[in-house]
This record gives structure tokens, C-alpha cells and sequence, in this order.
């Protein structure tokens, strides 16, 4: 069934009003073929909807925004050491990590509560506390929106980076993920030495942590940082932490002592929260919008923001970063 003239509204985490010339949801396979193939819509352009928690959509959406609501979890193969796990696209990621850790499927404790679908973890490569997703993929099953065809991709084939994947960049659009599948140990090596997981555990009294203990501490680091989506309109972190030169990092160390940096490879990530709190902006209101008062990464809509309030506002803060540190931010979310 392709519907017209729908509003976005309550497909969005961040509440904006756009509508959708044409919105079809599918809840298979065959179906999302079906939908790709129909002669009707076939001039339509297409736009790919899961959570909509990673979109900041500044107008309407003049296409056939096709609603990925694929669900259901399977344990595909099991040995001795280990699980792999498929997951449908639609399914919410949260209850797939609440599924695999009531299982003892370990590996993805530390990416509690990271919002959206399924379907958008590989092509952002999401990660949270230390882990990452390409850290349990396996592969994935996507459709040519060109030619309907099915097809696997392994974890080569995805070209993971940070916050990147190949369907962000060569072929953008030009697939739906319709199914993710993950390796999952049956021996917990629990990570949490990064953040402030270690600090939660010993306020939850706990030295021998489980695979839930640490879902708990990272729900409840999460829950006192971040607002949630159903009640103040926000994406979650809206920029990528950057990765600069190590030489970069050590002049900036020079001028401010405190600036916080972590390895990655060769280079130097530094948290993107802090440099846009040193800027001023933490908790500031701009309009309807602003950057949240607990966590500065966080841009919000207190009601009636629009997508181009907030798109307007992301570019004051790059500029202030920029103009201060000389590092160039990055946005995180997609903006249409």
C-alpha cells in the first residue's frame, strides 16, 4: 500500500514536520521488491526511512519514502564459542541488545539505548563506550533499490570507518538493508574502562560485572546525559567526535591543558561535547532549538523548531569551534 501526502512527524526523532509525497511501509522482503518494481511510483525518487533518528530533514521529502519495518531476531549459527544472530532492518537496536543479553549473547552490551533501527547500525558503523559495531558484524542483506536484487555484504565489503560505511559514501542510496547479522561470544570480555562505566559499577556496589551490569551502567550513564526523544526532540549526538593530527592534538594541549584526547591509529580523536561546551554553547537556546543542557553534542527542539532552525544553528557552532580551536566539526546525522 503506498499512501500519500504523509506527514513525517512521528517518524523523526526529532519531531519536524516535514510530509512525504508518497510513503509506503514494508515489512518483508518480497514486499519491499514489490514496492521497488511498482510501475506506478517508477519515476518516484526514493527515500529510505528506519528510525529516523539519525535524519535532520530541513523541507518536505518529494519522493517515495519507502518505511523499513523488517523485523525479527534468529539465532542463525551457534558453536562452541560463540552465536550469530540475524536481526530484521525494522527492529528497534535497543531490543535487540535487550534480546541478546536476556540470551547471554555478549558483545553489544556496551551500544545500550543507542536509538534508531537495525538497518542504520552498519551504515554508520555505530558505537558507543569503547565498542563498535564493526567489532561484532558479520554481514548484512541489502536489495538494489535499481534492480531489486538481494545481496550479501561482508564486513570487507562495508568499509567501516568512524561513524562511516560504504553505503555513506560509493553507494549511497543505492541499497536498503534489509537484515544485519552479528558474531556474539558465549565468553564475555567485558570493556568498560572506557567512559564512565567503572565509575557507575562501583556506585552500583558491583566488582564482578555481567553483561547486564554493564547494559545498566551504560542505560543509566546514557539516561542522566541524554533527553529522550519521545519527550525534548533531539538524534542523539548530532557530530562526530573528530580525529585530528597528533601535532594538532599537542598545540591545542599547549592553550588548553584540560582539552581531553583519545588514540585512534596514528591520530588523536577529541570529544566534540567539550569544544562546543567551551564555546559557550552548552544548554544555550537559540529560538526554538538549542544545545542540550547536559550534554552539549546534543542539539534539541523545544517544540516547534523547524529543520532549518536547527541546520542553522549546527552551522553557528562549527563556525564558533572552528574559529576557536581550528578543528573542523562534522555532523553525524543526514541532513535532507
Amino acid at each position: 500500500m503506498i499512501e500519500q501526502n504523509v506527514s513525517l512527524q512521528p517518524y523523526n526523532t526529532f519531531g519536524l514536520t516535514a510530509k512525504a509525497k508518497l510513503l509506503s511501509r514494508v515489512t518483508d522482503v518480497p514486499t519491499l521488491q514489490a514496492v521497488l518494481s511498482d510501475s506506478t511510483v517508477k519515476n518516484e525518487e526514493r527515500f529510505i526511512l528506519g528510525g529516523g533518528s539519525n535524519i535532520l530533514l530541513t523541507k518536505d521529502i518529494n519522493a517515495l519514502v519507502v518505511k523499513n519495518e523488517i523485523g525479527g531476531i534468529e539465532l542463525e549459527y551457534e558453536d562452541s564459542d560463540s552465536f550469530r544472530i540475524k536481526s530484521g532492518a525494522g527492529v528497534v537496536w535497543h531490543d535487540l541488545v535487550m534480546h541478546c543479553i536476556a540470551n547471554g549473547y555478549a558483545g553489544i552490551e556496551n551500544l545500550s539505548l543507542i536509538p534508531g533501527n537495525v538497518g542504520a547500525a552498519p551504515m554508520q558503523n555505530i558505537g558507543a563506550y569503547g565498542v563498535e559495531l564493526k567489532n561484532v558484524f558479520h554481514s548484512l542483506e541489502a536489495v538494489e533499490i535499481a534492480t531489486g536484487e538481494l545481496r550479501r555484504f561482508s564486513a570487507e565489503e562495508c568499509q567501516f570507518g568512524y561513524r562511516e560505511s560504504v553505503f555513506k559514501r560509493k553507494l549511497k542510496g543505492q541499497y536498503i538493508i534489509t537484515s544485519v547479522s552479528l558474531n556474539l561470544s558465549k565468553a564475555p570480555e567485558l570493556n568498560t574502562s572506557y567512559g564512565a562505566i567503572e565509575q557507575e559499577l562501583e556506585r552500583l556496589n558491583i566488582s564482578t560485572p555481567t553483561i547486564q551490569d554493564v547494559s545498566r551502567a551504560v542505560i543509566n550513564i546514557r539516561s542522566s546525559k541524554l533527553p529522550d526523544p519521545k519527550i525534548l526532540g533531539n538524534s542523539g549526538s548530532f557530530f562526530k567526535n573528530p580525529v585530528v593530527e597528533t601535532s594538532q592534538f599537542e598545540e591545542l594541549k599547549a592553550n588548553y591543558a584540560s582539552i581531553p584526547g583519545y588514540p585512534a591509529g596514528d591520530k588523536t580523536k577529541l570529544a566534540a561535547g567539550w569544544l562546543i561546551e567551551q564555546c559557550g554553547w552548552k544548554g544555550k537556546v537559540v529560538g526554538n532549538t538549542g544545545s542540550h543542557a547536559q550534554q552539549a553534542l546534543v542539539l534539541v527542539n523545544y517544540g516547534n523548531a523547524t529543520g532549518v532552525e536547527i541546520f542553522e544553528l549546527s552551522e553557528q557552532i562549527m563556525q564558533s569551534v572552528y574559529n576557536t580551536f581550528g578543528v573542523q566539526l562534522e555532523r553525524e546525522v543526514n541532513v535532507y
